[in-house]
Protein backbone atom coordinates (compact mmCIF):
# COMPACT_ATOMS: atom_id res chain seq x y z
CA UNK A 1 0.00 0.00 0.00
CA UNK A 2 1.43 3.09 -0.89
CA UNK A 3 1.65 5.97 1.59
CA UNK A 4 0.50 9.52 0.76
CA UNK A 5 0.15 12.48 2.01
CA UNK A 6 -2.91 14.53 2.98
CA UNK A 7 -2.87 18.12 2.29
CA UNK A 8 -4.94 20.90 2.97
CA UNK A 9 -7.33 23.16 1.12
CA UNK A 10 -5.26 25.66 -0.94
CA UNK A 11 -5.03 29.50 0.93
CA UNK A 12 -6.20 31.95 -1.26
CA UNK A 13 -3.65 33.97 -3.59
CA UNK A 14 -1.45 36.56 -2.34
CA UNK A 15 -3.04 39.81 -3.65
CA UNK A 16 -0.75 41.19 -6.27
CA UNK A 17 1.80 44.42 -5.15
CA UNK A 18 0.24 47.68 -6.07
CA UNK A 19 1.28 48.87 -9.72
CA UNK A 20 3.74 51.91 -8.71
CA UNK A 21 2.26 55.12 -9.50
CA UNK A 22 3.45 56.56 -12.39
CA UNK A 23 6.33 59.46 -12.61
CA UNK A 24 5.30 62.82 -13.52
CA UNK A 25 8.68 64.41 -14.77
CA UNK A 26 9.15 68.06 -14.45
CA UNK A 27 7.74 69.30 -17.82
CA UNK A 28 4.42 66.63 -17.79
CA UNK A 29 3.99 68.60 -14.35
CA UNK A 30 4.67 72.01 -15.92
CA UNK A 31 2.31 71.82 -18.89
CA UNK A 32 -0.42 70.36 -16.42
CA UNK A 33 0.33 73.52 -13.99
CA UNK A 34 -0.35 75.41 -16.88
CA UNK A 35 -3.30 74.10 -18.29
CA UNK A 36 -5.42 74.65 -14.97
CA UNK A 37 -3.57 78.24 -14.61
CA UNK A 38 -5.40 78.79 -18.09
CA UNK A 39 -1.64 79.63 -19.60
CA UNK A 40 -1.04 77.02 -22.20
CA UNK A 41 -3.93 78.53 -23.94
CA UNK A 42 -6.52 81.58 -22.94
CA UNK A 43 -9.65 80.19 -22.17
CA UNK A 44 -12.44 81.78 -24.23
CA UNK A 45 -15.07 80.49 -22.57
CA UNK A 46 -14.74 81.54 -19.34
CA UNK A 47 -15.57 84.80 -17.89
CA UNK A 48 -13.68 87.38 -15.23
CA UNK A 49 -16.13 86.10 -12.33
CA UNK A 50 -15.67 82.31 -13.24
CA UNK A 51 -11.77 82.49 -13.70
CA UNK A 52 -11.42 84.17 -10.49
CA UNK A 53 -13.37 81.11 -8.76
CA UNK A 54 -11.66 78.66 -10.90
CA UNK A 55 -7.96 80.21 -10.00
CA UNK A 56 -9.39 79.88 -6.08
CA UNK A 57 -8.92 83.83 -5.94
CA UNK A 58 -5.81 85.96 -7.42
CA UNK A 59 -2.98 87.71 -5.48
CA UNK A 60 -3.76 91.27 -5.17
CA UNK A 61 -1.28 92.85 -2.76
CA UNK A 62 -1.31 96.00 -5.82
CA UNK A 63 -3.95 96.86 -7.52
CA UNK A 64 -2.90 96.01 -11.20
CA UNK A 65 -1.49 92.64 -10.59
CA UNK A 66 -5.30 90.99 -10.90
CA UNK A 67 -6.13 92.83 -14.24
CA UNK A 68 -2.20 91.29 -15.73
CA UNK A 69 -3.17 87.74 -14.31
CA UNK A 70 -6.27 87.69 -15.92
CA UNK A 71 -4.98 89.33 -19.17
CA UNK A 72 -2.44 86.48 -19.64
CA UNK A 73 -5.36 84.20 -19.10
CA UNK A 74 -8.49 85.48 -21.22
CA UNK A 75 -8.50 85.43 -24.55
CA UNK A 76 -11.00 88.51 -24.53
CA UNK A 77 -10.13 90.26 -21.25
CA UNK A 78 -11.32 93.74 -20.66
CA UNK A 79 -10.28 95.27 -17.68
CA UNK A 80 -13.44 97.01 -17.14
CA UNK A 81 -15.68 93.92 -16.84
CA UNK A 82 -13.31 93.18 -13.51
CA UNK A 83 -13.48 96.58 -12.17
CA UNK A 84 -17.48 96.95 -12.83
CA UNK A 85 -17.40 93.58 -10.79
CA UNK A 86 -15.53 94.82 -8.05
CA UNK A 87 -18.12 97.92 -8.02
CA UNK A 88 -20.92 95.54 -8.50
CA UNK A 89 -19.20 93.27 -5.26
CA UNK A 90 -19.59 90.04 -6.50
CA UNK A 91 -15.56 90.33 -6.24
CA UNK A 92 -13.60 91.74 -3.18
CA UNK A 93 -10.46 91.93 -2.50
CA UNK A 94 -9.38 90.71 0.89
CA UNK A 95 -6.58 89.09 3.23
CA UNK A 96 -7.06 85.09 3.06
CA UNK A 97 -4.22 82.49 2.00
CA UNK A 98 -1.00 82.89 3.33
CA UNK A 99 -2.24 85.93 5.25
CA UNK A 100 -1.91 88.25 1.38
CA UNK A 101 -4.80 90.42 -0.28
CA UNK A 102 -6.46 88.14 -2.64
CA UNK A 103 -9.06 89.20 -5.04
CA UNK A 104 -11.96 86.39 -4.53
CA UNK A 105 -15.44 86.32 -5.50
CA UNK A 106 -17.86 87.43 -2.78
CA UNK A 107 -18.83 83.35 -2.41
CA UNK A 108 -15.39 82.39 -1.68
CA UNK A 109 -14.72 85.36 0.50
CA UNK A 110 -17.43 84.55 2.82
CA UNK A 111 -16.25 80.99 3.14
CA UNK A 112 -12.33 81.14 2.32
CA UNK A 113 -11.42 83.18 5.25
CA UNK A 114 -13.15 80.96 7.81
CA UNK A 115 -11.43 78.04 6.28
CA UNK A 116 -7.96 80.07 7.23
CA UNK A 117 -9.19 81.75 10.51
CA UNK A 118 -7.00 79.73 12.77
CA UNK A 119 -4.05 80.61 10.77
CA UNK A 120 -4.83 84.79 10.25
CA UNK A 121 -5.14 84.49 14.55
CA UNK A 122 -1.66 82.41 15.11
CA UNK A 123 -0.03 84.88 13.51
CA UNK A 124 -0.79 87.13 16.97
CA UNK A 125 2.10 85.13 18.14
CA UNK A 126 4.46 87.47 16.56
CA UNK A 127 2.60 90.46 17.65
CA UNK A 128 2.12 89.35 21.41
CA UNK A 129 4.67 91.88 23.05
CA UNK A 130 3.26 95.01 21.42
CA UNK A 131 -1.15 93.53 22.80
CA UNK A 132 0.26 93.49 26.44
CA UNK A 133 -3.28 93.62 28.47
CA UNK A 134 -5.47 93.44 25.03
CA UNK A 135 -8.43 91.68 24.85
CA UNK A 136 -8.68 90.40 21.24
CA UNK A 137 -12.55 89.65 22.05
CA UNK A 138 -13.04 93.31 22.83
CA UNK A 139 -10.54 94.37 20.53
CA UNK A 140 -12.70 92.44 17.84
CA UNK A 141 -15.74 94.08 18.95
CA UNK A 142 -14.51 97.55 19.02
CA UNK A 143 -13.03 97.48 15.77
CA UNK A 144 -15.97 95.81 13.95
CA UNK A 145 -18.04 98.33 15.37
CA UNK A 146 -15.97 101.03 13.96
CA UNK A 147 -15.25 99.65 10.52
CA UNK A 148 -19.57 99.12 10.41
CA UNK A 149 -20.25 102.51 10.95
CA UNK A 150 -17.82 104.06 8.51
CA UNK A 151 -15.27 101.97 5.90
CA UNK A 152 -11.86 102.55 7.80
CA UNK A 153 -8.17 103.02 7.36
CA UNK A 154 -5.37 101.10 9.16
CA UNK A 155 -4.38 104.56 10.61
CA UNK A 156 -7.88 105.80 11.25
CA UNK A 157 -8.78 101.83 13.21
CA UNK A 158 -4.97 102.12 14.87
CA UNK A 159 -6.82 105.80 16.23
CA UNK A 160 -9.82 104.27 17.32
CA UNK A 161 -8.21 101.08 19.12
CA UNK A 162 -5.81 103.53 20.95
CA UNK A 163 -8.44 105.33 23.01
CA UNK A 164 -8.93 102.19 24.19
CA UNK A 165 -5.72 100.48 25.42
CA UNK A 166 -3.52 103.75 24.80
CA UNK A 167 -0.41 101.73 25.93
CA UNK A 168 -0.47 99.19 23.51
CA UNK A 169 1.82 98.96 19.97
CA UNK A 170 -0.37 100.81 17.69
CA UNK A 171 1.03 98.67 14.99
CA UNK A 172 0.01 96.03 16.92
CA UNK A 173 -3.52 96.89 17.69
CA UNK A 174 -4.52 97.09 13.60
CA UNK A 175 -2.74 94.03 12.96
CA UNK A 176 -4.88 92.18 15.60
CA UNK A 177 -8.20 94.20 14.23
CA UNK A 178 -6.72 92.67 10.80
CA UNK A 179 -6.63 88.99 11.97
CA UNK A 180 -9.65 88.66 14.15
CA UNK A 181 -12.16 90.19 11.39
CA UNK A 182 -12.95 89.55 7.52
CA UNK A 183 -12.03 92.68 6.34
CA UNK A 184 -12.50 94.22 2.88
CA UNK A 185 -10.64 96.64 0.61
CA UNK A 186 -13.65 98.74 -0.08
CA UNK A 187 -14.21 100.55 -3.28
CA UNK A 188 -12.59 102.46 -5.11
CA UNK A 189 -9.65 100.80 -4.24
CA UNK A 190 -9.24 98.17 -7.14
CA UNK A 191 -10.87 99.95 -9.92
CA UNK A 192 -9.48 100.30 -13.16
CA UNK A 193 -7.88 103.67 -13.79
CA UNK A 194 -9.36 104.92 -10.69
CA UNK A 195 -7.57 105.24 -7.55
CA UNK A 196 -8.63 105.34 -4.03
CA UNK A 197 -6.61 104.65 -0.53
CA UNK A 198 -7.26 101.19 1.51
CA UNK A 199 -10.43 101.74 3.74
CA UNK A 200 -11.88 98.69 5.18
CA UNK A 201 -15.59 96.73 6.48
CA UNK A 202 -16.45 93.56 7.24
CA UNK A 203 -17.82 90.65 4.78
CA UNK A 204 -20.79 91.03 6.07
CA UNK A 205 -21.47 94.98 5.99
CA UNK A 206 -19.73 94.85 2.37
CA UNK A 207 -21.91 91.73 0.82
CA UNK A 208 -24.73 92.27 2.85
CA UNK A 209 -25.87 89.54 5.21
CA UNK A 210 -24.76 88.76 9.28
CA UNK A 211 -21.19 87.54 10.08
CA UNK A 212 -21.65 89.14 13.64
CA UNK A 213 -20.91 86.09 14.77
CA UNK A 214 -17.45 86.52 12.72
CA UNK A 215 -14.60 84.66 12.89
CA UNK A 216 -13.77 85.11 16.64
CA UNK A 217 -16.28 82.49 17.37
CA UNK A 218 -15.93 80.37 14.34
CA UNK A 219 -19.74 80.25 13.07
CA UNK A 220 -19.60 81.89 9.63
CA UNK A 221 -19.69 79.47 6.95
CA UNK A 222 -16.84 77.68 5.74
CA UNK A 223 -15.36 75.77 2.96
CA UNK A 224 -14.93 71.90 3.69
CA UNK A 225 -11.23 71.25 3.39
CA UNK A 226 -12.41 68.35 1.27
CA UNK A 227 -13.75 70.99 -1.19
CA UNK A 228 -10.89 73.41 -0.80
CA UNK A 229 -8.17 70.26 -1.60
CA UNK A 230 -10.46 69.48 -5.06
CA UNK A 231 -10.45 72.88 -5.70
CA UNK A 232 -6.60 73.08 -5.12
CA UNK A 233 -5.69 70.86 -7.41
CA UNK A 234 -8.16 71.66 -9.98
CA UNK A 235 -6.66 75.12 -10.44
CA UNK A 236 -3.15 73.67 -9.23
CA UNK A 237 -2.51 70.03 -9.37
CA UNK A 238 -0.72 67.91 -9.89
CA UNK A 239 0.26 68.26 -6.21
CA UNK A 240 1.76 66.82 -3.23
CA UNK A 241 -0.05 67.56 0.81
CA UNK A 242 3.12 70.21 0.89
CA UNK A 243 2.34 71.62 -1.69
CA UNK A 244 -1.23 72.49 -1.05
CA UNK A 245 0.33 73.71 2.42
CA UNK A 246 2.37 76.51 0.83
CA UNK A 247 -0.94 77.34 -0.98
CA UNK A 248 -2.98 78.14 1.94
CA UNK A 249 -0.54 78.09 4.86
CA UNK A 250 -2.69 75.35 7.05
CA UNK A 251 -1.08 72.24 8.32
CA UNK A 252 -2.00 68.77 8.60
CA UNK A 253 -3.98 68.03 5.42
CA UNK A 254 -2.42 64.51 5.01
CA UNK A 255 -5.95 62.70 6.47
CA UNK A 256 -7.80 65.11 4.26
CA UNK A 257 -5.83 63.79 1.14
CA UNK A 258 -6.23 59.95 2.74
CA UNK A 259 -9.70 60.51 2.93
CA UNK A 260 -9.95 61.79 -0.61
CA UNK A 261 -7.78 59.12 -1.97
CA UNK A 262 -10.07 56.81 -3.24
CA UNK A 263 -11.69 59.65 -5.27
CA UNK A 264 -8.43 60.14 -6.37
CA UNK A 265 -5.02 59.79 -8.92
CA UNK A 266 -1.51 59.50 -7.42
CA UNK A 267 1.60 59.84 -9.10
CA UNK A 268 5.09 60.11 -8.03
CA UNK A 269 7.55 63.66 -8.75
CA UNK A 270 11.10 62.73 -10.09
CA UNK A 271 12.20 62.95 -6.07
CA UNK A 272 9.44 59.77 -5.39
CA UNK A 273 7.38 62.47 -3.58
CA UNK A 274 3.94 61.80 -4.06
CA UNK A 275 1.41 63.52 -5.54
CA UNK A 276 -2.43 63.69 -5.89
CA UNK A 277 -4.72 64.52 -8.92
CA UNK A 278 -8.62 64.90 -10.08
CA UNK A 279 -8.90 61.37 -12.18
CA UNK A 280 -10.09 63.69 -15.51
CA UNK A 281 -8.09 66.94 -14.96
CA UNK A 282 -6.03 67.81 -17.90
CA UNK A 283 -2.67 66.58 -18.16
CA UNK A 284 -0.76 67.34 -21.38
CA UNK A 285 1.96 65.98 -23.50
CA UNK A 286 5.34 67.18 -21.94
CA UNK A 287 6.24 68.61 -25.25
CA UNK A 288 2.98 70.61 -25.61
CA UNK A 289 4.07 74.18 -26.89
CA UNK A 290 3.89 76.93 -24.15
CA UNK A 291 3.83 80.05 -25.84
CA UNK A 292 5.41 83.55 -23.64
CA UNK A 293 3.43 85.26 -20.84
CA UNK A 294 3.86 88.22 -18.98
CA UNK A 295 2.34 87.42 -15.51
CA UNK A 296 2.14 89.85 -12.42
CA UNK A 297 4.55 90.12 -9.03
CA UNK A 298 3.52 87.73 -6.71
CA UNK A 299 1.35 85.71 -9.11
CA UNK A 300 0.07 82.50 -7.62
CA UNK A 301 1.34 79.86 -10.23
CA UNK A 302 4.83 81.18 -8.54
CA UNK A 303 3.59 80.57 -4.95
CA UNK A 304 1.67 77.97 -4.88
CA UNK A 305 3.51 74.76 -4.63
CA UNK A 306 6.66 73.76 -2.06
CA UNK A 307 8.37 72.66 -4.64
CA UNK A 308 8.52 75.32 -7.86
CA UNK A 309 10.57 74.15 -9.48
CA UNK A 310 7.73 72.91 -11.93
CA UNK A 311 7.77 76.38 -13.02
CA UNK A 312 10.73 78.74 -11.33
CA UNK A 313 14.33 76.70 -12.74
CA UNK A 314 16.51 75.87 -10.05
CA UNK A 315 19.38 78.51 -10.72
CA UNK A 316 16.72 80.75 -11.32
CA UNK A 317 15.45 80.47 -7.36
CA UNK A 318 15.13 83.92 -5.25
CA UNK A 319 15.58 86.19 -8.54
CA UNK A 320 11.81 87.17 -9.00
CA UNK A 321 12.36 89.95 -5.95
CA UNK A 322 15.27 92.12 -4.66
CA UNK A 323 14.68 92.88 -0.78
CA UNK A 324 10.89 93.79 -0.44
CA UNK A 325 10.84 94.65 -4.24
CA UNK A 326 8.70 91.87 -6.27
CA UNK A 327 9.22 91.68 -9.98
CA UNK A 328 6.05 91.09 -12.81
CA UNK A 329 8.03 88.15 -14.63
CA UNK A 330 7.53 86.31 -17.60
CA UNK A 331 7.66 82.77 -19.43
CA UNK A 332 9.63 81.07 -21.93
CA UNK A 333 8.80 77.25 -22.80
CA UNK A 334 6.63 77.59 -19.65
CA UNK A 335 8.80 78.42 -17.16
CA UNK A 336 10.20 81.40 -15.91
CA UNK A 337 12.94 83.13 -18.09
CA UNK A 338 13.22 86.94 -16.58
CA UNK A 339 11.40 90.30 -15.26
CA UNK A 340 10.24 92.89 -16.99
CA UNK A 341 8.55 96.25 -16.45
CA UNK A 342 5.99 99.06 -17.86
CA UNK A 343 6.47 102.28 -17.16
CA UNK A 344 5.15 105.73 -19.27
CA UNK A 345 8.16 107.29 -21.36
CA UNK A 346 9.80 110.17 -19.76
CA UNK A 347 10.41 111.59 -22.44
CA UNK A 348 8.12 111.27 -25.61
CA UNK A 349 4.79 110.14 -24.00
CA UNK A 350 3.24 106.44 -24.69
CA UNK A 351 4.31 103.64 -22.78
CA UNK A 352 7.94 101.23 -22.08
CA UNK A 353 8.29 97.85 -21.90
CA UNK A 354 11.42 96.69 -20.39
CA UNK A 355 12.46 92.47 -21.01
CA UNK A 356 15.42 91.47 -18.93
CA UNK A 357 15.92 87.73 -19.58
CA UNK A 358 18.01 85.73 -17.42
CA UNK A 359 19.41 83.63 -20.45
CA UNK A 360 20.07 84.49 -23.63
CA UNK A 361 16.50 84.03 -25.36
CA UNK A 362 16.56 83.47 -29.38
CA UNK A 363 15.89 85.43 -32.22
CA UNK A 364 12.43 83.39 -32.49
CA UNK A 365 11.56 83.78 -28.79
CA UNK A 366 12.51 87.11 -29.00
CA UNK A 367 9.81 88.22 -31.71
CA UNK A 368 7.19 85.84 -29.72
CA UNK A 369 7.96 88.06 -26.44
CA UNK A 370 7.33 91.15 -28.41
CA UNK A 371 4.14 89.60 -29.88
CA UNK A 372 3.10 88.68 -26.28
CA UNK A 373 3.76 92.43 -24.83
CA UNK A 374 2.12 93.58 -27.80
CA UNK A 375 -0.62 91.63 -27.02
CA UNK A 376 -0.91 92.70 -23.44
CA UNK A 377 -0.67 96.37 -23.94
CA UNK A 378 -3.35 96.42 -25.90
CA UNK A 379 -5.13 95.09 -23.20
CA UNK A 380 -3.80 96.85 -20.55
CA UNK A 381 -2.48 99.90 -21.39
CA UNK A 382 -5.78 100.26 -23.75
CA UNK A 383 -3.09 101.50 -26.95
CA UNK A 384 -2.47 99.04 -30.37
CA UNK A 385 -0.58 102.10 -32.18
CA UNK A 386 2.88 101.22 -32.58
CA UNK A 387 3.73 104.71 -32.03
CA UNK A 388 2.57 104.76 -28.72
CA UNK A 389 4.30 102.22 -26.88
CA UNK A 390 7.87 100.67 -27.55
CA UNK A 391 9.04 97.25 -26.20
CA UNK A 392 12.41 97.23 -25.03
CA UNK A 393 15.12 94.33 -24.38
CA UNK A 394 17.46 95.09 -21.06
CA UNK A 395 20.39 93.82 -20.28
CA UNK A 396 21.16 90.19 -20.66
CA UNK A 397 21.67 88.50 -17.10
CA UNK A 398 23.08 85.47 -17.56
CA UNK A 399 22.54 82.37 -15.18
Amino acid sequence: MKNTTASGPAGPAPKPAPAPAPVLGTRALNRATLDRQLLLRRSRDLSVKDAVTHLVGLQAQNVKPPYLALAARLADFDPAELSALLEARELVRIVTLRSTIHLHTAADARTLRPLVQDAREQELAGFRKGLGGVDLSELAQIARAAVEAEPRTMKQLREVLLVRWPDADPQSLAVAARCMLPLVQVTPRGLWRRSGQVALTTVGQWLGGDDSAGAASGTLSTLSLDDAVLRYLAAFGPASVKDMQTWARLTRLREVFERLRPRLRTFRDEHGVELFDLPDAPRPDPDTPAPPRFLPEYDNLLLSHADRTRVVPAEYKGRTWKGNQPYCVFLLDGFLAGVWRMAEDAKGGGVVVTIEPFGRPGRAQREELVREAERMLARIAETSSPSSYDIRFGSVVDA
